[in-house]
């Protein structure tokens, strides 16, 4: 049996909210990432695992700065110093598309840190390429759909045949290495990339690149004993219940609001042929909150939209995105001072307003604005905006004194339209 812990889209780099911390110059939001990554490590050298498996996206893009890349380097250094081996694959944020490009994670070869291998190509690894663990690893790095059309000489065309033609390969690549494998020792399959049947999140928004799809079947093949994978920042199982789990641990901490409900972690996996063991462990990353309400009336306005967020304790530190929906004619009774005094303890509130035109009053076809009285006119705006009827008979009341002082007729009776 050998135990792992799997984690995978770090993203150590992205700064989307917040502001800089003045202690050590870098984002509030880069920190947040850096304490999930301290939090993994220290798990792994605690629970005193046998490797550490990255599933690939160490940051943002393929250009990191050289002070990310410090506070990268320097947590991933502690686990060969614990004694823990590390393979890190590489992700599509990792690497250029372009030929003859380093990736992100570079330097770990270059300098040829002991114990920790990155796997940037597809391979087998046996036990001596891993430190004489007991296992057999399968790594499928990021593989760029363009790459793959090149060397396979296929030319853009019915994308779903080349899809088809690529998965075909990519299959045939694989069950070559599957075919090699000892029957007798445990086998990971590790892969940056998505699965067919997984579920995507809303992190679109930082994926890179047009995605080549594995087939599900390929995945959970029972020569398999665990599934290490990365990309979809949602964790998920998909292979429940059955053998091999197939896992995206997911990303480390949420990216942006569309993860503001999905749960962050990594995996803790005791694997063994036949049988694996698995947890998912929680971190507890910033909160972010996405709250949206509908206004249709003034009543109760700000009462209502108060009632929608959270209660002051969650909203300190958190990211609050509030989203207010209401007629256009409610603008001036917005309170927009109370509400960011409210979440004045958010480390970010993002106040969104969508005021609503009412739809144009339109009249019958046999009917013209000439026939109609002034007093007509506004009754049908008046029902147009969903005036109260109380209301209705103080402002008709209102409207024919204006209208009377204006005409002149003393006689209301006499005035366009008057009963």
């Amino acid at each position: 049996m050998v135990k792992i812990l799997h984690f995978a889209d770090a993203h150590i780099d992205i700064a989307t909210y917040g502001k800089h911390d003045p202690e050590t110059g870098l984002p509030v939001r880069v920190l947040d990432f850096l304490n999930a990554l301290d939090t993994i490590i220290d798990t792994a050298i605690r629970e005193k695992v046998d490797l550490v498996l990255f599933a690939g996206d160490a940051y943002k893009d393929r250009t990191p700065s050289p002070t990310f890349q410090r506070e990268w380097g320097k947590r991933i250094i502690r686990l060969p110093m614990a004694g823990i081996p590390v393979l890190l694959l590489v992700g599509n944020h990792d690497i250029s598309p372009a030929s003859g490009r380093a990736h992100t994670l570079q330097e770990f070869d270059t300098l040829q840190v002991p114990n920790v291998r990155v796997l940037n190509k597809p391979e087998l690894l046996k036990p001596a390429d891993l430190w004489g663990l007991p296992l057999q690893v399968i790594a499928l790095p990021w593989v760029f759909r363009s790459t793959l059309m090149a060397a396979m000489q296929l030319s853009p065309g019915d994308d779903n045949l080349v899809n088809e033609e690529l998965e075909q390969r990519i299959t045939i690549i694989l069950e070559a290495r599957m075919n090699e494998l000892d029957p007798t020792l445990p086998t990971i399959f590790t892969a940056h990339g998505s699965v067919q049947g997984a579920m995507y999140g809303n992190e679109r928004t930082v994926m890179l690149g047009k995605d080549l799809v594995l087939p599900g079947s390929l995945v959970k093949d029972p020569r398999l004993d665990y599934v290490a994978l990365g990309h979809i920042h949602k964790h998920q199982d998909l292979n429940p219940g059955a053998h091999p789990p197939v896992i995206y641990p997911g990303s480390i901490e949420r990216v942006d609001f569309g993860e503001a409900a999905d749960d962050k972690g990594f995996m803790i996996a005791e694997v063994d042929k036949g049988h694996t063991n698995y947890r998912f462990i929680k971190l507890d990353g910033r909160a972010f909150y996405d709250r949206t309400v509908k206004i249709d009336q003034r009543e109760g306005m700000m009462e209502r939209i108060l009632a929608v967020l959270p209660a002051d304790e969650r909203i300190t530190d958190s990211i609050l995105k509030l989203t207010i929906e209401y007629p256009r004619e409610l603008e001036m009774f917005l309170d927009e001072t109370v509400l960011r005094e409210k979440c004045a303890s958010a480390l970010e509130f993002h106040l969104i307003r969508r005021p609503q035109e009412e739809a144009r009053l339109r009249l019958p076809s046999d009917q013209s604005i000439a026939s109609l009285s002034p007093l007509e006119l506004l009754t049908m705006y008046w029902n147009s905006v969903h005036t109260k009827p109380v209301q209705t008979d103080t402002l008709h009341s209102l409207a024919r004194s204006i209208i009377q002082s204006v005409s002149g007729v003393e006689n209301t009776l006499d005035l366009p339209g008057g009963e």
